[in-house]
């Protein structure tokens, strides 16, 4: 009997903090409106590198992983869309929205890298891709946002990715 109240216990307790989780730290959908969108701020001695443009255009994530090999972690906020390719160590930036400002996908690291942002000024439907050369033993993450390259600031909504595998192998 005790160990089936501290089972359901246990249960109560992981859906409580489920459920807080959920309400609070939720990440903005891709077609949420302009109006949603505050400034964020980044962390210091982030640096930021502008995206090579991909040729040919690409419609959505599905499109540049088919194009492109596997593109892993993909995530959305309001106007951009990201996916790391680990073979390669490339890091994906749609920009979705024609609204003046760049998409902007963060990298994080779980291994004390620097962090780095990959900017993709093409405008609306493009696509940029910046490359790195990560350690094959740790994770990255990815964060995007929206970036305003006239002032330089970063605003949300944004999304982040989980931890990915840099060698792809999850």
């Amino acid at each position: 009997m005790r160990e089936h109240m501290r089972r359901r216990w246990g249960v109560l307790g992981g859906v409580a903090t489920l459920t807080f989780s959920i309400l609070t730290a939720t990440p903005a959908l891709a077609d949420e409106s302009v109006e949603g969108l505050q400034e964020v701020s980044i962390p210091a001695g982030v640096q930021i590198v502008e995206g090579n443009a991909v040729e040919s255009p690409r419609v959505g994530l599905s499109a540049a992983a088919a194009s492109s090999g596997e593109c892993l972690g993909p995530i959305a906020a309001y106007g951009v869309q990201g996916c790391f390719q680990h073979y390669g160590d490339t890091i994906w930036s749609g920009d979705t929205v024609a609204d003046g400002m760049s998409a902007a996908v963060g990298v994080y690291t779980d291994y004390g890298r620097a962090s780095f942002v990959c900017i993709n000024k093409q405008g609306a439907g493009s696509w940029a891709t910046c490359k790195k050369d990560y350690w094959e033993e740790g994770n990255v993450q990815l964060r995007a946002l929206r970036y305003d390259g006239d002032t330089g600031k970063f605003y949300q909504p944004e999304a982040r990715s989980g931890w990915i595998p840099v060698d792809g192998q999850f």
